[in-house]
């Protein structure tokens, strides 16, 4: 994004403000209403505590005056029926204040829901086109200025509002002349507030991405500290974190001074509209014009110095309503995403068999898999045994419309064949996996998965049926056992133990101090790689899916442990479909098949004996006459 383009407030900003207050008043209607009842309670009962000046002077103070034998009660009742009004004020302010906070925080609650759950439904293309420390801040800093402003702006701004209504009422009502000034002085204020809060106002809403912008860099160097330490990139990591957070020190040094002038200006308008009240209205008095009292000059003088406090409230609260506005742009610019789309219709049920073979559906597990197939045309319903025959035809595809990965890709893998793919960084391996689980979508050709189009399985279902161990293995927080079961929710115990044993994790997960019970923390930083390896493969066997994608499964593993993992991954993959994607050619090398991809086209292809002696790509790669870049 262009930093000019940054600080213009979107065209929608009035939109975000009106489906923000949707979230308070749809969730909260009944609190905000006792609110807005409580805000007005305890702003008419500030108003009234400087209109009883004018009241206490000339009805009951000044007519005390000089008596020898002064009756004190009916002075006494009004300073009660006073008390009385100030205290319903106090507890008409501590209720709203109380409110606001169960309010701001069930939003708060409700935004993060609503963003994780529909976070779920996005699809990869928008995790790789985001980094995660910009996702981050949307959950941190972003629904932060949210609570502020919730919390904070919306029940000032709703007081300070209604006080200058009820104020300027009031002074109407004390002396018309006299409000004619203040009249004056409001269209200067507001003038001068335009001016200021512009300004700030744009800042905020600069300091608010330039804080995502510092939030996404941090994120991504401490996930990759070790390679900024192997490469000696410190210092380089120092200067662009400096950037960044000089632009961060430019937009809020420029915001808050903005923010910091306003308290000043207006409170400076203020002393002035005092001095010219009194002078003014003194004059007024003198001569006799206006029916200004002793008592109408103090309550006035005092609604005169409390006037000029609300505009400066508004003021301030209007910079944090700015950012979280734009917080909130963010919030809901994610929100608005569009969801993966499945139009899938077939799904994957358990199946058996009766005595003529003939599949049908069933709800306990069997161990036998079908696809469901629904047919629209004459509304039958037939039901295909899950076997893992994965076939491409003329597959073309491209992440952007003018450069396309893959062209013309035709290949079958039948159930229980295993396909290796080589080829250079960029030369569409991991894209052809990316398509099998459909977190992308063909642009061109068809990928049929025991002979039904894919587009036409049910995304979830799809993925249920596929196994996948990453070059980059992901654990989370938790036990082993539990990281472990993540690949069946519903495994027992023994599954687990089972599965640890196919994958070879079992020896080094019993060496640990409370075994498959240790609690992992931080994606498994206390493990090995290898180990965090080991896991992720036990974690695709608890699963047993038909088909397997190995993406550099091994990669991570020392030639070692990679001779025990090979055991465990020839155990794993026994009667599945299994792709795999390899570096290390020695892995593949009983393969019932091996592609050479380049530059998106399969240029060689055969058995590994086959390929060695076409003395081609594979066979200089295999050699080491070529290396894979």
């Amino acid at each position: 994004m262009n930093r000019q383009d940054k600080p213009r407030v979107s065209s929608g900003t009035i939109k975000t403000a009106k489906r923000l207050l949707s979230y308070v008043t749809g969730t909260y209607k009944i609190q905000f209403i006792v609110v807005l009842f409580c805000i007005l309670v305890s702003s008419v009962a500030s108003i009234s505590v400087s209109l009883s000046l004018r009241f206490l002077l000339d009805d009951y103070i000044i007519p005390l005056i000089g008596q020898q034998d002064p009756d004190y009660g009916e002075l006494y009742l009004a300073l009660t029926v006073l008390g009385t009004i100030f205290l319903c004020g106090v507890i008409a302010t501590f209720v709203y204040s109380r409110l606001m906070v169960t309010i701001g925080q069930g939003v708060l609650k409700r935004v993060r829901d609503e963003m994780f759950e529909h976070m779920q439904t996005l699809p990869i293309r928008y995790f790789d086109q985001n980094t995660n420390g910009s996702i981050m801040s949307l959950y941190t800093n972003d629904t932060d200025t949210l609570r502020q402003m919730i919390n904070q702006s919306i029940p000032q701004v709703l007081m300070s509002s209604l006080t200058i209504i009820v104020t300027f009422i009031a002074m109407l009502v004390l002396s018309p002349l006299l409000t004619l000034l203040a009249v004056l002085v409001i269209l200067l204020m507001v003038v001068i507030s335009k001016i200021v809060t512009g300004n700030s106002g744009k800042y905020f809403i600069r300091q608010q991405l330039d804080l995502a912008d510092v939030t996404g860099f941090v994120e991504e160097r401490m996930n990759g500290q070790r390679v900024v330490k192997v490469f000696n990139h410190e210092r380089i990591s120092e200067e662009e974190f400096d950037k960044l957070n000089e632009h961060l020190f430019e937009s809020s040094s420029r915001a808050h001074t903005f923010a910091s002038i306003m308290g000043p200006v207006i409170g400076n308008i203020g002393n002035v509209q005092f001095v010219l009240t009194a002078v003014f209205g003194g004059f007024l008095s003198v001569v006799g014009i206006g029916n200004i009292t002793l008592g109408v000059m103090a309550s006035y003088l005092q609604f005169t110095k409390s006037f000029t406090q609300p505009f400066m409230q508004i003021a301030q609260q209007f910079n944090s309503i700015i950012m979280a506005l734009a917080g909130a742009e963010r919030i809901f610019n994610m929100m608005d995403e569009e969801p993966e789309v499945d139009n899938g219709y077939v799904t994957l049920v358990n199946a058996k068999k009766d005595a003529d073979g003939n599949i049908t559906e069933c709800e306990e597990r069997t161990g036998l898999w079908a696809w469901k197939h629904p047919h629209q045309a004459d509304g039958t319903i037939t039901y295909q045994e899950l076997k893992g025959d994965v076939r491409f035809y003329d597959m073309t595809f491209g992440y952007t419309p003018d450069h396309m990965v893959l062209h013309d890709l035709t290949l079958y893998a039948k159930p229980g064949q295993k396909l290796a793919f080589v080829g250079s960084t960029g030369a569409g391996k991991t894209t052809i996996t990316n398509l099998i689980n459909r977190f992308y979508d063909v642009a061109d050709g068809k990928i049929r998965y025991d002979d039904i189009n894919i587009n036409k399985i049910k995304k979830a279902d799809l993925r249920r049926s596929l196994g996948i161990v990453l070059q980059d293995t992901h654990l989370f927080t938790g036990t082993i056992m539990e990281n472990i079961r993540y690949g069946k929710l519903d495994a027992t115990d023994e599954e687990v133990y089972k599965a640890a044993r196919l994958a070879h994790a079992d020896g080094f997960i019993k060496m640990l101090p409370n075994g498959y019970q240790t609690h992992l923390s931080g994606d498994g930083e206390e493990l090995s790689q290898g180990q965090r390896q080991l896991l992720a493969i036990a974690r695709a066997a608890i699963a047993d899916p038909p088909v397997l994608i190995l993406d550099e499964a091994t990669s991570s593993i020392d030639t070692r442990t990679e001779s025990i993992v090979q055991k465990g991954m020839d155990n794993l993959m026994k009667g599945r479909t299994v792709f795999v994607i390899a570096h290390r050619l020695s892995t593949i090398r009983n393969s019932d098949a091996i592609m050479v991809l380049e530059h998106g086209r399969i240029i060689e292809r055969g058995t590994h004996e086959e390929l060695l002696k076409l003395k081609g790509t594979y066979y200089q790669l295999y050699t080491g006459k070529l290396e894979l870049s």
